[in-house]
């Protein structure tokens, strides 16, 4: 994944793409970038309920930040997973729970271009996330 990229410059990238044939090759060259996850990690605990497609996800805390790996077995998911991990890794649980990603996923265009089914699982992914940095923050503040 390219940690350096923000949401501005992924928005910039698409807006420097002619038509969606482009934008769905850009996307699924994104999720090339996520790093690898082992086959041990793809089990019932790290499956994201709610994909069409197959969808691991896990998270470690580190410094305080949330670090997610994730994988599915379809390449345009997994480019969804890099477009939410630009979002979301890398950032406190707090900020993880105030960023509200459905408007950005419609300034892209996604809400328009992909399937219902893939838009649900987005959100499914979108909705693991957010629990993730809840079940974190909650697991600080008892500590």
């Amino acid at each position: 994944m390219a940690p350096l990229m923000s949401l501005d410059d992924l928005r910039e990238h698409f807006e420097l793409l002619d038509g969606w044939e482009e934008r769905y090759r850009y996307i699924i060259d994104l999720g090339r970038t996520l790093a690898p996850m082992d086959d041990v990690l793809k089990n019932d605990v790290t499956k994201v309920d709610g994909c069409m497609s197959q969808v691991w996800m896990t998270s470690r805390l580190e410094e305080g930040q949330l670090h997610f790996l994730a994988d599915s077995d379809a390449a345009i998911v997994r480019g969804l997973i890099a477009v939410l991990m630009v979002a979301y890794d890398g950032r406190t649980p707090t900020a993880i729970g105030a960023l509200d990603i459905g408007p950005f996923f419609d300034v892209l265009g996604l809400a328009k271009h992909v399937s219902m089914n893939r838009r649900n699982g987005f959100f499914a992914m979108v909705g693991r996330i957010h629990s993730e940095a809840r079940r974190v923050a909650r697991a600080v503040t008892e500590a």
